[in-house]
């Protein structure tokens, strides 16, 4: 599944307001603490943690932020990613992820970390095979 793509806005064009039920009032955005639901033990997660789905369909009791996790963790994607996708604080998409890890719906991965450098007897023994061909 490809990421949502950002678009630019015109800055000569406003933005419509949407008002709410008959009022007129523009709508406030949801609080983080709806979204995320209550505070409570985080799984260890940081931003370069790769998240990848368990399950293909998300269940009927999720979220429609757990609901996109789901669709968008069919790849790998990283805690920093999904954040950025789904317009979420790193702190919102901790507590959305916790949940996800302890319904064994999403699996975490620690991202594959390089050696800093190469053994330098291996790179001899390379070059010096090079040089007898």
């Amino acid at each position: 599944m490809t990421p949502p793509q950002r678009q630019r806005r015109d800055p000569a064009v406003p933005e419509p307001a949407t008002p709410q039920e008959g009022e007129g009032k523009v709508k406030n955005p949801e609080r983080m603490y709806v979204v995320a639901g209550p505070d409570g033990e985080r799984a260890e997660l940081d931003l370069v943690t790769l998240i990848v789905a368990r399950a293909t369909d998300p269940p009927p009791s999720a979220s429609p932020e757990q609901a996109a996790v789901l669709r968008l963790c069919a790849a790998p994607l990283s805690v920093a990613e999904l954040s950025a996708y789904l317009h979420l604080p790193y702190s919102a998409m901790g507590v959305l992820l916790t949940e996800l890890l302890t319904a064994e719906l999403v699996k975490a991965r620690a991202p594959i970390v390089r050696q800093a450098r190469t053994d330098r007897s291996l790179l001899e023994a390379v070059m010096n095979g090079l040089q007898r061909l």
